[in-house]
C-alpha cells in the first residue's frame, strides 16, 4: 500500500462493541483509535513488528482529548480518518475524525504519543525512528492543546482493582482502553443512565503492571458544571498512573 498522511478505515460496531444503551463504549472507541493509529503508522513504515525488531521501541498513548457529538450505535458503520503532525524532540501528535455514514463529524480527538525503549522502559527521542511523511497535515481536529490537569476539590476514593491477565496489552502493561473502563465505572450505573459523556481528556503518567493494584479516586467538587476528576494511583509504588476530566451532558 502506497503510504499516506490522512489515513482512513471503515469499521462496523458489534453488538460486543456498545453498552446497556446500545452506544459504542468509550473504552472500545479508545480500542479503534489504537487500531487506526497502528495500521496508520505501519503504512508510513513505523509500525508495531518494525519498532520492535528493528529499534526495540514500541508506541505508547500519553494524552488524548476526544470531543463527542454523539456515540454511534449498534450495527452503525463509521469511518475514522486520522494523520499525524510534525513530530516534536518527544511527541507524535496524531488527530483523528470519526464519520457517520452520511459524511458527518460524529467525534473529534488529538493526541500525543511516545516511543519507550522496551528494555530499558524510558522514552527515545522522535528522531531516533526516521519517521516522515508524504505530506504535511497542519489541520486539527480539536483547536487546544492538550497538557495537565488537576483536581479542584477533595478526592473520594471509589474503589481498587488489581490488574489481571485480561488488563495487559502486548507491551506487558495496562492498556491504555482499560484506563477508560476503569474510570466509567467509578460512576454508579444510574449516573450512565442519566447521562452521557461528550468530552473526555486523559493523561496517562505511568505504566501499571499485572498483580499490582490501582485505587480509582474522583472529584465531582464541579458536578452543578457537569465536570468530573478521576485519578488513578499505584498502591505498590504510591505514583500517579492517570488523570482524566470528564464533561457529562443529560439525556
Amino acid at each position: 500500500m502506497e503510504p499516506v498522511t490522512l489515513f482512513k478505515e471503515k469499521y462496523h460496531v458489534e453488538l460486543s462493541d456498545v453498552d446497556f444503551k446500545k452506544n459504542l463504549k468509550l473504552s472500545i472507541l479508545f480500542n479503534y483509535f489504537q487500531d487506526v493509529a497502528s495500521d496508520a503508522a505501519a503504512n508510513l513504515g513505523a509500525g508495531i513488528d518494525v519498532l520492535q525488531k528493528s529499534h526495540g521501541l514500541a508506541w505508547i498513548l500519553m494524552r488524548i482529548r476526544v470531543d463527542i457529538t454523539r456515540l454511534p450505535q449498534w450495527n452503525e458503520e463509521i469511518m475514522i480518518e486520522t494523520w499525524p503532525l510534525e513530530p516534536k524532540r518527544l511527541e507524535f501528535e496524531r488527530d483523528f475524525l470519526v464519520k457517520d455514514q452520511n459524511g458527518d463529524v460524529i467525534i473529534r480527538a488529538i493526541s500525543s504519543w511516545v516511543v519507550m525503549d522496551l528494555e530499558e522502559r524510558k522514552l527515545k527521542r522522535t528522531e531516533s525512528i526516521g519517521l516522515t511523511y508524504p505530506e504535511n497535515i497542519e489541520d486539527r481536529a480539536i483547536n487546544g492543546k492538550l497538557g495537565s490537569l488537576r483536581k479542584h476539590g477533595p478526592l473520594e476514593t471509589a474503589y481498587r482493582r488489581i490488574i489481571g491477565y485480561s488488563d495487559v496489552d502486548f507491551n506487558g502493561h495496562l492498556n491504555n482502553s482499560k484506563y477508560v473502563d476503569f474510570l466509567m465505572d467509578c460512576f454508579p450505573i444510574e449516573d450512565h443512565m442519566k447521562s452521557t459523556v461528550k468530552s473526555l481528556e486523559v493523561n496517562f503518567v505511568n505504566e501499571v503492571l499485572p498483580g499490582e493494584t490501582i485505587v480509582l479516586y474522583k472529584d465531582t467538587s464541579k458536578r452543578d458544571e457537569n465536570r468530573y476528576y478521576i485519578e488513578g494511583m499505584n498502591e505498590n509504588s504510591s505514583r500517579t498512573v492517570f488523570k482524566a476530566m470528564a464533561e457529562v451532558a443529560g439525556e
